[in-house]
């Protein structure tokens, strides 16, 4: 029998890229998705292209024994709260569950958290870091773009304690990671033959991504400059991590670090380690994290770049893969796309 799940809140962009993942999970029947703003209506009304899904997208879920939610922040704790009281597992998309400290969300979020209690049972859903917790849990918060990419990038070396504190994070993401609301920087007009940085005095993904360096070296202090940009394509994110490598650490250069990243990601069925510096292109519509270590022999500073698609392993990619961990099944399941090109 196959697992029954559900979408709250299909007609967002990683909604419908869990729809559109999910209809081809060979252990998953998606019999439930809603939208607030299209109930009523077939799901290929509102995405042509799943005319083969037959679904209705209705107010309220029907019976699952999984739940996506994709709901913006704050909505989506309150509509996951009662479902966690009735046993059902949960995926949150949204942010609502990913920082540990309770003091954080009005700081970043601007609202009081409604469920601080779940806060350290909720388990950061990255699959590289967490894969044992994420198979036992009821509740895993999946991880924000950004972060999902220069955490993979920057996990062995901090781990390692190869590097200093100070790093900078430059990524560069496509316009759907601004959601499908209309806004005016996002508008074609606006966003087309242009590229623009923005949340300069700190942007909401910086606390996570402090929060599992931390993690991944206790008494590791990071001092993380994040600063995303804005640029003209539909999908992926590029992320330029740049760290200084502590004395006397690496001492075989760039050989030494690139086996040091081979070891660590060896066995992981997403990321690849390249031997050139990859384009967001050559992980559209996959799962896939590529990942280039670099070190300038001349400063002693590294130079990690990550690839991601923002809507697949960036978000809806990454939550099918926890659903996987989390039933015991492949965990390559419904995701062994090879990435679209051109």
């Amino acid at each position: 029998m196959k697992l029954k799940v559900g979408i709250i809140n299909v007609t967002g962009y990683a909604g419908s890229e869990l729809a559109r993942l999910l209809y081809s999970h060979p252990q998953v029947e998606l019999t439930s998705v809603t939208g607030r703003s299209a109930v009523g209506k077939k799901l290929a009304e509102v995405f042509p292209h799943m005319i083969d899904i037959k679904l209705n997208i209705t107010e309220e879920l029907g019976k699952v024994d999984l739940v996506f939610s994709a709901m913006p922040h704050k909505a989506s704790a309150e509509v996951i709260l009662p479902l966690i009281k009735q046993g059902v597992k949960v995926v949150d998309i949204s942010a609502d569950f990913r920082l540990k400290d309770a003091q954080e969300y009005p700081v970043w979020y601007d609202f009081v958290h409604p469920a601080p209690e779940l806060l350290p049972e909720a388990v950061y859903g990255l699959p590289e870091f967490y894969r044992s917790k994420i198979a036992a849990a009821r509740l895993v918060a999946n991880p924000g773009c950004y972060p999902t990419g220069a955490l993979l990038a920057l996990a062995p070396v901090v781990k390692e304690g190869l590097v200093y504190p100070d790093i900078i994070v430059d990524s560069k993401s496509g316009v759907s990671g601004a959601g499908r609301t209309l806004s005016l920087t996002t508008h074609y007009s606006e966003a087309t033959d242009n590229v623009s940085a923005y949340a300069l005095k700190g942007h909401r993904h910086l606390p996570e991504i402090v929060q599992e360096l931390k993690a991944l070296s206790p008494g590791f202090a990071p001092a993380v400059t994040f600063v995303p940009h804005l640029v003209p394509t539909a999908r992926g994110i590029l992320s330029s991590c740049y760290a200084r490598a502590k004395e006397g650490k690496l001492a075989k250069g760039e050989a030494e670090l690139r086996k040091l990243y081979k070891d660590f990601y060896k066995g992981e069925p997403f990321v690849r380690i390249v031997d050139q510096p990859p384009g967001t292109k050559q992980t559209w519509g996959s799962n896939l994290c590529l990942i280039y270590p670099s070190l300038d022999s001349r400063t002693g500073k590294l130079v990690i770049v990550s690839c991601i698609d923002n809507l697949v392993k960036g978000a809806a990619g990454q939550a099918i893969q926890n659903m996987n961990i989390m039933f015991s099944f492949p965990e390559k399941a419904g995701l062994e796309v090879i990435p679209l090109y051109p």
